[in-house]
């Protein structure tokens, strides 16, 4: 403590009375002070001795553990200084009765159950209170039927199939985890009338294919089994029964059968020892060799009858509690702008990876934001922040708390910082592209524990190297900017954690933040071998970089919290939109081309006579062509974004430093709900929850971004007149956009 007053000394002065933050995403010479205060009160000890207590239990919703997690939480946050209290709401969670799953033919073999204990990881056996591998949000069954491989169970698997002759109608279908996001694989086997799907973990995708397997590495083991939430997410995430509303007690609720994200058909996840046994006795055609796993047999796409599957499912869909830990630091000059920054605490089982990693991040973050308080130290605006529960069966304790709160968070929020679980490597950066030079000026001032060189001269040249020798392929714009020493581009947000609400359905400008790439957690995701041991012996030993997440982080707070004008550069979202419609116009061009290309083929009967005749593969569908779109107003508005982000750019670097308060303030006003004028109140096509029409989550990639989602999904699904529409309504919030920019800009040149 003596050291840190120290280091404080002086400090505190500084800091109210810094220099406005100009646009180089640097901190001023004052607040480099408050942030090396920081930087000595994160420590890694710290969190790995609350890591430790956090993961040695089972941490799903609902659980003992859960909530003395978050009472452990609340009693630290009021420790260090903080406002703190839990907002509790009751949303519908289901959990397993019973779960079975059994070949029944060509012999009968029972699959399923609990994953063994590993030597070496003490918390593996200690599962008497862990709910059993299973998937949230299927549909309750008990089916029988023959079993259909459909690989990664994607839309073009399903066309692959239907050029063989199989249809998955009335079956059971088996698809391993990958490219898409896990809930679309059952969501599509049931529009493809399935009446059963199993999810399975094959080990070319986490497991020995990549590196040995836990204990031994950290790869996945034979029986690890990948649990997960399967609701339809990118309808909308949260709480089923009230979608847009907050789930308090009294909340009208919506019944089961009216909740559109909850699936129909059973669904079970699975180890790859279990899936081999039904795989190796599967008849049918051989699948295409993209279809081909890591697993010692021929891979066959089944429908034959070779091989029967019973499965069944029993929840309990009662309410379970939900407790969010929420902690406030008062702003001294702007108290009712808030810099609110997330990362959840509950996990499939001990979740030590996913998400505690990060959360004792922030726990590390608000312990040294803490101690700035107590020396006397005072941000300008308000800082909020929250450990969500139930981020893992659909993103449940944020997007509540989201929709309760949407008013206040319009009317006060500055930005969302996101963490999710960390590991050793490179910084990875989503989000808001007005604060990619944010991102990068942090990234130029936090060092890598393990080289010494800044996290952003280490970014540079993973794209440098990995260019060079193939093992990566950035596009021209990201190596570019490698090469120059430039600021690296930031990649656009989908969905798959807390993040998603802020940006998506209220418009907050939100970034999600993390270190990996050197970690093996992918191997254990979401198995009861996300433990403690695994963490701290293949994913961040010592946590090192846990502390680095802190430092990163901890200045992005800072640098938001105490800038005079939040500090948020233009030209960057110009250029990331500009690139974005680019991109679009190649897909309609592409595809045009594409399908001319098929029509030809089509008329020349190549795709019969290019078959081999003893494993006959038709012809694909016949589709429309794809006609040309009405973009024009659509290019304009991203003319005038970039025109009116240039002038702003510029007339900040000259005037922002010298503003007058008045001038200070009503500038501060124009840009603080700048991002929510991207949204658009009636949403994206049939998914009305979602309404910013710049960033998405994909409707068929679920956590993968889709970007001008309006427009592009609508090239993509073939619905032609929507992207017509959707170009008109996209552009009338850019123009918007670039208004208020010209506003801003009038603002700082006084004309």
């Amino acid at each position: 403590m003596k050291k840190l007053k120290l280091a404080l000394a002086g400090v505190c002065g500084l800091a109210l009375a810094q220099a406005t933050m100009a646009q180089s995403g640097a901190a001023p010479q004052g607040a480099r002070a408050v942030e090396a205060a920081l930087d000595a009160g994160i420590s890694s000890a710290d969190q790995l001795e609350w890591l430790k207590a956090m993961a040695s239990a089972p941490n799903h919703v609902g659980s003992p553990h859960d909530k003395a997690n978050a009472d452990f939480m609340l009693a630290k946050f009021k420790e260090w200084g903080w406002d703190a209290h839990i907002e509790t709401f009751q949303v519908l969670y289901p959990t397993p009765i019973s779960t079975t799953v059994e070949m029944v033919a060509p012999e009968k073999i029972t699959l399923g159950g609990q994953e063994p204990a590993v030597a070496g990881d003490d918390t593996s056996g200690n599962t008497a209170g862990a709910l059993p591998p299973y998937v949230a949000f299927q549909g309750d069954g008990d089916v029988t039927a023959d079993l259909v491989y459909v690989n990664y169970g994607m839309p073009d698997d399903y066309k692959a199939l239907a050029r063989r002759g199989i249809d998955v109608k009335g079956k059971i279908v088996i698809a391993r985890y990958g490219v898409g996001w896990r809930g679309l694989k059952p969501k599509l086997a049931q529009d493809h009338g399935a009446i059963g799907c199993i999810i399975y973990s094959d080990p070319a995708d986490d497991g020995y294919n990549d590196s040995d397997v836990y204990p031994k590495g950290g790869a996945r083991p034979a029986d690890g089994v990948q649990r997960g939430s399967v609701a339809d997410m990118p309808l909308y995430p949260g709480d089923p029964l009230t979608p847009g509303v907050g789930a308090t007690a009294g909340a009208k609720r919506l019944t089961r059968e009216q909740a559109q994200t909850i699936l129909k058909i059973p669904v079970l996840p699975m180890s790859y020892r279990d899936a081999t046994k039904l795989l190796e006795r599967l008849g049918g055609p051989v699948s295409p060799e993209p279809w081909h796993g890591a697993l010692p047999l021929t891979y066959h796409m089944g429908g034959d009858g070779t091989v029967k599957v019973h499965l069944a499912v029993k929840s309990d869909w009662s309410l379970k509690p939900v407790y969010d830990v929420i902690a406030m630091l008062k702003g001294s000059e702007h108290p009712d702008e808030w810099v609110l920054r997330g990362n959840h605490h509950d996990g499939w089982v001990f979740g030590a990876s996913d998400p505690l990693s990060g959360n004792v991040a922030m726990m590390s973050e608000a312990k040294a934001l803490g101690a700035l308080w107590a020396s006397g130290w005072r941000p300008k605006r308000t800082i909020v922040y929250a450990s969500w529960d139930a981020e893992e069966p659909m993103l449940l304790g944020s997007t509540e708390w989201a929709e309760q709160h949407a008013a206040e968070l319009q009317a006060k929020a500055v930005i969302y910082i996101n963490t999710d679980g960390n590991g050793r490597g490179f910084l990875s950066a989503e989000g808001s592209h007005d604060f990619q030079h944010l991102v990068n000026g942090v990234a130029a001032d936090v060092i890598d524990p393990e080289t010494g060189a800044t996290v952003a001269q280490r970014l540079r040249a993973k794209v440098r190297v990995g260019a060079f020798d193939k093992t990566g392929r950035p596009n021209e714009a990201t190596l570019a900017a490698a090469e120059k020493g430039g600021d690296m581009p930031i990649g656009p947000l989908g969905s798959g954690s807390d993040y998603s609400a802020y940006l998506q359905h209220l418009g907050l400008p939100s970034l999600n933040i993390g270190y990996g790439g050197e970690d093996e957690s992918g191997g254990v995701y979401h198995s009861v071998y996300d433990s403690f041991h695994h963490m701290t012996t293949f994913d961040d030993p010592g946590l090192k970089y846990g502390a680095a997440l802190s430092k990163t982080v901890g200045r992005l707070v800072l640098r938001v919290a105490d800038a005079d004008t939040p500090p948020m550069r233009f030209g960057d979202f110009a250029d990331t939109v500009a690139t974005y419609l680019a991109e679009v116009k190649k897909l309609a061009e592409d595809r045009r081309a594409e399908d001319r290309t098929r029509a030809k083929l089509t008329a020349d009967d190549a795709f019969r006579l290019a078959s081999d005749p003893l494993k006959p593969v038709g012809a694909p569908a016949a589709e429309a062509t794809t006609p040309h779109f009405e973009l024009a107003a659509l290019e304009d508005a991203v003319d005038h974004l970039k025109t009116a982000a240039a002038a702003y750019d510029s007339a900040y670097a000259d005037k922002g430093g010298q503003l007058a308060p008045a001038a200070r303030a009503k500038l501060n006003v124009q840009l603080r709900d700048i991002d929510q004028l991207l949204l658009d109140a009636r949403g994206l096509p049939g998914r009305p929850w979602y309404k910013n029409l710049v960033y998405a989550p994909g409707r068929f990639t679920g956590y993968g971004a889709k970007t001008l989602p309006g427009v592009r999904e609508a090239i993509e699904e073939r619905r032609f007149d929507d992207a017509n529409v959707y170009a008109g309504r996209t552009a009338k919030v850019l123009e918007d956009y670039a208004a208020r920019l010209t506003a801003a800009t009038a603002t700082l040149t006084g004309k």
